[in-house]
């Protein structure tokens, strides 16, 4: 398996990277984002069907066009993150981070010791035992995973100085959608409070040394997010699939000489 991971590699460099949440169980669009030119896709095991199993000839078709794979992982559980991570996945998302506590539980979960507690066996990240030694692979496990929490309840406002001092913590990634809920917005993650406070989260992240991420629709948002200050920009499949699929039958129908 591959133990590069070119969009950890450039967040570090201070460039920007662009993914895509994928929630449905489908090789072909990982393929298809990787041929647009997405940086990284992202499988998310919390809002869809993607399990483990789904999930492996996923990371495979990712692996096949040199880009990594990342999975965000409903289950606060290190041996559910284990089983993903096992499949050679490049990174993980764990939501609803609301204490330092649990900030440190994830990163040492995707960890091997003696930084963290992921599970050692062999297998696919070590290459069936026909590559190097294990004691070589895992300082390069260790430092390929890409680490990321997800900052989306209001409750982690208090806690966010000691979150973002997590030793090993690579992105914090704002949810503006569960955080407008937690706020008492739901459905409104555009609201000025809600936007208010997504500005205080970037002001007080500025020069921590933990890359900011978050959601963006399309390339209007994705360039404003940028400029506000997030380095890490994810868009939906199929948010752009059904807002591509609307673009085109409205177009058509706009056509005097087409009825309806």
């Amino acid at each position: 398996m591959r133990y590069d991971n070119q969009a950890k590699e450039k967040l570090r460099g201070g460039g920007v990277i662009l993914g895509i949440f994928i929630t449905i169980p489908s090789p072909e669009i990982v393929e298809i984002s990787a041929l647009a030119g997405f940086d990284f896709v992202l499988l998310d095991a919390e809002h869809g069907p993607i399990s483990p199993e789904s999930a492996y000839p996923m990371i495979l078709a990712a692996e096949a066009h040199g880009v990594p794979a990342y999975a965000r992982i409903g289950q606060k559980d290190r041996q559910v993150i284990l089983k993903f991570l096992d499949l050679g996945l490049a990174g993980v998302m764990i939501p609803q981070v609301n204490t330092a506590e649990a900030a440190e539980e994830a990163v040492a979960a995707m960890k091997y010791g003696p930084r963290g507690a992921r599970g050692l066996a062999g297998g696919r990240t070590f290459d069936y035992g026909l590559g190097d030694a294990p004691k070589d692979i895992v300082p390069r496990l260790n430092e390929r995973v890409l680490s990321i929490v997800q900052f989306e309840h209001i409750d982690a406002l208090d806690q966010l100085d000691a979150i973002i001092a997590t030793p090993d913590l690579d992105v914090l990634f704002v949810g503006p959608n569960d955080l407008a809920q937690s706020m008492g917005y739901p459905g409104q993650p555009g609201h000025p409070e809600v936007q208010a406070l997504i500005d205080q989260v970037v002001a007080r992240t500025k020069g921590c040394g933990v890359a900011l991420g978050t959601v963006a629709a399309d390339a209007a948002a994705s360039l404003a997010q940028i400029e506000r200050g997030f380095q890490m920009v994810v868009s939906n499949a199929p948010t752009l699939f059904a807002r591509a699929a609307r673009e085109l039958i409205d177009g058509v129908h706009k056509n005097d000489k087409i009825r309806s």
